[in-house]
């Protein structure tokens, strides 16, 4: 993990309202793989302490217009109100269990036991694949946020998502798994990748839903005066809704697990020396079914200065599935064209230097497709 950036251990940042400064510079300039931007580090740090400011100077808001037992009382409806709506969508479930597999081979394999009783549910990740020693391991805390997800999807109804939606779960996930690792696996995967695959896992166990991309497909290109993130939209998969009425998947869009919205190629283009060629769906991508899984994308990138490229994604291997019969959906692909028309293919995890003129094309994977 020390591989991955810096590690705030127990850091102090604030003290008597002081943001500490120049104490988080020094973390940030040390070790072997110091930060490349402290600057932007330090920028985002403040954003994420004043939103904490804001958030509690509105608490206090709440609690001087409606009083502390009124806010309390407030708050435990809406976990209650999710408690009771989690309930009423495990009721409707059965017993199930599903498996995904990782690129590299590794499992993970969920079962969901249901207690028709109390209307409650075992989710138990008994089975999946030992920590890795590449960095797709996931903190437990990310396998609980996709159990979270996944139960709030299946409600339907307009609820704030809340600790209440975990009351009814009973979440198993043993030690020394790739979703609960021992320190100090490397982790950076664990939430940007392995979480979209649990989410797949966990729906491919209530039989609702095909699998989406799998994927964030996490771009990243810089030098020394640039630095860029993006993540890439696909397909998402088709499913049941609650009716148990089939639908069709979205094409091209970002799913499960991943919410960023891209830059504007306008914005992009005038602040990186990049061009964007193209950015389309990739028609016929997703699983071909009665209900067809979405299309994923096609991105392509030229450089205009020498650069650094990496991406970070998943089913490259492994295809989506589908449900009840519908096809898998196409993996992906990616290659790297040369200024001089020389085309290298690439494979999912991979860091490579481009020069000027130099083009990267990334096609996303589609969704699965349900029913023949």
């Amino acid at each position: 993990i020390a591989e991955e950036g810096v590690q705030f251990n127990n850091i102090q940042i604030v003290a008597a309202g002081e943001f500490l400064e120049a104490d988080v510079r020094r973390v940030l300039a040390s070790g072997k793989w110091p930060a490349r931007n402290p600057d932007q580090n330090v920028a985002d740090i403040k954003a994420q302490l004043a939103a904490c400011a804001r958030g509690a100077a509105e608490l206090h808001r709440l609690v001087h217009d409606n009083g502390l037992p009124v806010v309390k009382a407030y708050m435990g409806h809406v976990q209650d109100n999710a408690e009771r709506a989690v309930r009423r969508v495990i009721s409707s479930l059965s017993d199930g269990s599903y498996s995904v597999y990782l690129d590299d081979g590794a499992e993970i394999r969920v079962a969901i036991k249901v207690n028709p009783a109390d209307r409650s549910a075992i989710v138990d990740f008994t089975g999946t694949s030992a920590q890795r020693t590449s960095n797709f391991n996931a903190p437990s805390s990310v396998a609980r946020a996709a159990v979270l997800y996944v139960f709030r999807c299946l409600v339907g109804d307009t609820i704030p998502l809340n600790e209440g939606c975990l009351k009814p779960i009973t979440l198993i996930i043993p030690p020394g798994c790739l979703l609960n690792p021992v320190s100090p696996a490397a982790v950076v995967a664990g939430n940007v990748e392995t979480s979209q695959l649990v989410v797949d896992a966990l729906f491919g166990a209530t039989g609702r839903l095909a699998a989406s991309q799998g994927t964030m497909n996490n771009l990243t290109f810089g030098n020394d005066t640039h630095q860029y993130y993006e993540t890439i939209c696909g397909g998402a998969g088709a499913g049941f809704d609650n009716d148990g009425n089939g639908f069709a998947g979205e094409s091209a869009v970002h799913s499960h697990m991943t919410n960023s919205r891209m830059t504007d190629p306008e914005v992009l283009e005038l602040r990186f020396p990049v061009r964007v060629i193209h950015h389309k769906i990739r028609a016929n991508s997703g699983g071909q079914s009665q209900f067809p899984g979405g299309d994923g994308s096609v991105r392509k990138l030229q450089f205009l200065e020498p650069m650094e490229v990496a991406l970070l994604s998943s089913r490259r291997n492994e295809h989506p599935f589908g449900l009840a019969g519908g096809a898998q959906a196409l993996s992906g692909e990616q290659f790297v064209e040369r200024a001089d028309g020389q085309i290298e293919i690439l494979p999912g995890l991979f860091r490579i230097d481009v020069e000027a003129g130099d083009a990267v094309e990334i096609s996303t994977p589609g969704g699965g497709g349900v029913g023949g």
